[in-house]
């Protein structure tokens, strides 16, 4: 089956760096548009980045725009956020996702999406 886990997240003071990591297995990697979304308490699950199966196309939430760097190796079937100059409102629980569609009106989850289990980040002031 499908097995996304992520790891990288923790806790950093503003201004700081973190780099999440999503090791993917049971799928054709590689065929994926893959990607990271998140969510803080009471609130919706927003989308953050992705790339297209190639890394040719990135794509990037508003808030997270020339902070933010995603990258993916299909060697190794993982996909990197690089995070830096952390805010305390990029504080939540960020999620791996396999299957994500991006177009005109952004990206979101396809119908099917897999998801990780999710990685706390936590940025304090």
């Amino acid at each position: 089956q499908v097995q996304l886990v992520e790891s990288g997240g923790g806790l950093v003071q503003a201004g700081g760096s973190l780099r999440l990591s999503c090791a993917a297995s049971g799928l054709i990697f590689s065929s994926y548009t893959m990607g990271w979304f998140r969510q803080a308490p009471g609130k919706e699950r927003d989308f953050v980045a992705a790339s297209s199966w190639s890394g040719g196309n990135t794509y990037y939430g508003d808030s997270v725009k020339g902070r933010f760097t995603i990258s993916r190796d299909n060697a190794k079937n993982t996909v990197n956020l690089q995070m830096n100059s952390l805010k305390p409102e990029d504080t939540a629980v960020y999620y791996c996702a396999a299957g994500i569609s991006c177009a005109g009106y952004g990206c979101r989850p396809s119908t099917g999406v897999h998801w990780g289990q999710g990685t706390q980040v936590t940025v304090s002031s």
